[in-house]
């Protein structure tokens, strides 16, 4: 049996329900299958384009020139302003395909990780962080499902919380650097086939999961889960979902995590900390312990209850 990982920091009201939903998963395993809640990333969890909002930090490391870095930024602008369809999109692959070419990969993924922080969480939906937080409470998976490439979306994935990520992978030549050439392309009904394989793979019950997304070019992703949702939908997306009264969302204020909750921060390094932690893991453990001698129905009343914690 593999049981959910240990607080790693300061234990918080995130980070107990977080593990009291992991816990409450695998009392509940064998008589209810699992869920999960599949996200979009651009200008559904975050406000901008994850690739295009890395493109000053690239321009900075030396990986692109100073006009690529002004296309990039114009693209960006483009993006905000009205989204993108199915041939934007295509032409964006192609664009940032052949501009990365030749980059060293542990350089990009180095130039991520020290701009992380500064650049994407400033620009996460409040909104967004909150549904995340229900998800983990209510004992679901969080899944992202981005067009990006993973080596930007994977950090932030792990910076959010996600249990998982689908990403855009690019071939890697012998060299360490990217070839121009993509291995896997998420996007359209290939998002769609992600999910469905993972709902095998996790045994994840598709007609009782979620998903959201704001393009209409993610339609199959949304239309393969029971409960999707629009965020911030385009024109198209709005009219499919009014058509088929998919519920609409807004999201609409950005925050940082840090500000927002205490479970995003770095977690602190004195000794009396750490050991808080593990008691405050080993409390949780007893609870489940006890709660799994009890009835399914038991069970589901309490993790209902530390979700108001």
């Amino acid at each position: 049996m593999v049981y959910p990982r240990a607080f790693s920091g300061k234990p918080t009201r995130h980070s107990v329900r977080r593990m009291v939903g992991a816990y409450a998963r695998l009392v509940e395993k064998r008589s209810l299958p699992r869920t999960a809640a599949f996200f979009d990333l651009d200008k559904t969890v975050i406000a901008k384009s994850s690739t295009l909002t890395f493109s000053k930090s690239f321009y900075q490391g030396g990986l692109i020139s100073r006009r690529a870095a002004l296309r990039t930024a114009y693209i960006q602008f483009v993006f905000l302003a009205g989204g993108a369809d199915h041939d934007q999109m295509e032409r964006m692959r192609e664009y940032l395909s052949a501009l990365c070419k030749g980059w060293n990969v542990q350089q990009v993924k180095e130039i991520v990780a020290e701009t992380l922080h500064d650049l994407i969480d400033p620009i996460i939906y409040d909104e967004a962080a909150s549904l995340i937080e229900e998800h983990h409470t209510a004992g679901r998976d969080v899944v992202i499902v981005s067009t990006s490439g993973a080596e930007v979306v994977e950090p932030i994935g792990e910076l959010l919380g996600a249990d998982r990520v689908v990403a855009t992978r690019m071939v890697v030549g012998e060299d360490g650097c990217f070839t121009g050439e993509v291995e896997y392309y998420a996007y359209g009904p290939t998002k769609a086939e992600a999910i469905k394989e993972l709902a095998v793979s996790e045994g994840y019950d598709l007609s009782r999961c979620y998903a959201y997304s704001d393009s209409a070019t993610d339609v199959p992703m949304l239309e393969s889960v029971g409960h999707p949702y629009a965020v911030n939908p385009g024109r198209a997306l709005r009219r499919e979902a009014l058509a088929r009264e998919w519920p609409v969302l807004t999201f609409n204020r950005p925050v940082r995590l840090k500000q927002r909750l205490p479970a995003f921060s770095m977690p602190p390094r004195p000794a009396l900390v750490a050991a808080a932690a593990v008691g405050a893991a080993a409390a949780t453990a007893g609870l489940v312990w006890y709660v799994s001698r009890r009835p399914g129905r038991r069970a589901r009343r309490a993790q209902e209850s530390f979700a108001r914690i």
